[in-house]
């Protein structure tokens, strides 16, 4: 049975995190496959080979900047609306990045996604972040393990040993996670890949993990559809925060010539 958005926001309020099953088409699972191996093989990508990326782990960052589908990944819908009720609408793409866990990789270090954030259980939250299955999903090739209701708590001592269940899911569906829970990537035990795509948001306020106003170049955003440019950080957030001259950069970058007129400006409104 399909769960509502809202009983996935209520999974994530108890539980720290929720699985969206099956929800990304199989035609664009098959295509972020297939386009990421030919990005692994022309990037020459070999593991960064240290405890939190992993050293048989493969990665590749910045995906957006790669064209192809990948500007589909950050609006799916029914995610998006989950990561919202979590934020709020004038969330940021924090990063995309894939996961490519190979056999024989151990398990990541237990961690939360907002531990460089100094900050003291922050309300409302500064991360949400998704992981995609590009593949199944299994206890043994490396799923996800999080520590339930542990985003009530305060942040793990990186490299501690805490107890943890394994996100298990069939290829196409997408783990959603408030930012402070604890998690890490599993060991893998099988002689196949676990393929993963890190689908990370972050608040309006804060400050993206990639940059992606120079990472990904201005004609490849002027390609994205509204929100997606407003997702990489190309709108002006509460009617403040991001401006250039009074202008959203979506404004500068496709009217460069127009003058601004301070709509949507918080000053405009005091």
């Amino acid at each position: 049975m399909t769960r509502t958005t809202q009983e996935h926001l209520d999974q994530i309020a108890e539980q720290g995190f929720t699985v969206l099953e099956r929800v990304v088409p199989d035609d664009l699972c098959d295509a972020l496959l297939e386009d990421l191996a030919r990005l692994e093989s022309e990037l020459g990508t070999t593991p960064a080979d240290n405890s939190f990326e992993g050293r048989s782990t493969l990665r590749v960052y910045n995906l957006l900047a790669h064209g192809g589908r990948w500007p589909e990944v950050p609006v799916l819908a029914p995610v998006l609306d989950v990561v919202d009720g979590v934020l709020d609408d004038g969330c940021l793409v924090s990063s995309l990045s894939s996961v490519r866990i190979g056999p024989g990789e151990t398990a990541q270090p237990i961690h939360s996604d907002d531990q460089l954030y100094p900050m003291v259980d922050p309300d409302p939250p500064v991360v949400c972040n998704t992981m995609w299955a590009l593949t199944d999903f299994t206890a043994d090739n490396g799923a996800t393990r999080v520590v339930p209701g542990s985003h009530r708590g305060p942040k793990p001592q990186y490299g501690g040993e805490y107890e943890s269940v394994p996100a298990v899911m069939p290829k196409g569906s997408v783990l959603v996670w408030h930012g402070r829970l604890w998690h890490g990537g599993g060991a893998n035990t099988t002689g196949s890949d676990r393929v993963g795509i890190a689908m990370n948001y972050c608040a309006g306020w804060v400050r993206q993990q990639e940059n992606q106003q120079l990472g990904v170049d201005a004609a490849t955003v002027a390609t994205f559809g509204p929100r997606l440019r407003r997702l990489v950080g190309y709108g002006v957030y509460l009617g403040l925060i991001g401006h250039i001259d009074k202008r959203s950069a979506e404004q500068v970058l496709l009217a460069p010539e127009g003058r601004a007129d301070g709509s949507g400006i918080v000053w405009d409104a005091t």
